[in-house]
């Protein structure tokens, strides 16, 4: 069973904007000769990465909700300059959405099993995508969705 990763989206005011952030950043690598995969860089290197790298995602919460994933490719750690162990985990380029799932502001990352992840939006049935946001995000809170 995969081991997914639970962080704030800090500086993204809804998906879009984590969307256009991934696409410049994949443009960027494209055009460097590079795999068009994004990273995000974390001071704390997770201990389970096996599970993590067996299907996991890192989840993003945007304005105190979970709305997103991103696939994790890979983990990679590393030391800065200034001799801090840290690591790059490695993003898919797609930016898939989410059921809605309120969560309590946090610092870093945590891990989050697959029970407690909230399903892709797709998976919802015909026509929940289509549905504006404040409605879909109301009807979760009312446990509808």
């Amino acid at each position: 069973m995969a081991l997914h990763l639970i962080k704030l989206c800090v500086g993204a005011d809804s998906i879009d904007d984590l969307r256009e952030w991934v696409s410049e950043r994949s443009l960027t690598a494209i055009a460097a000769g590079l795999e068009p995969h994004t990273t995000h860089t974390t001071r704390m290197v997770p201990k389970r990465v096996d599970e993590l790298l067996d299907g996991g995602s890192l989840y993003w919460v945007i304005k105190g909700q979970v709305q997103a994933r991103q696939k994790l490719l890979d983990v990679k750690s590393f030391t800065d300059a200034q001799g801090t162990s840290r690591c790059h985990l490695v993003l898919a380029p797609q930016v898939v959405e989410t059921a809605v799932q309120p969560r309590r502001p946090f610092q870093g990352w945590r891990y989050l099993p697959q029970e407690d992840a909230p399903r892709d939006l797709a998976s919802l049935g015909e026509g929940v995508a289509e549905m504006p946001a404040d409605l879909r995000r109301e009807l979760s809170e009312l446990g509808l969705l």
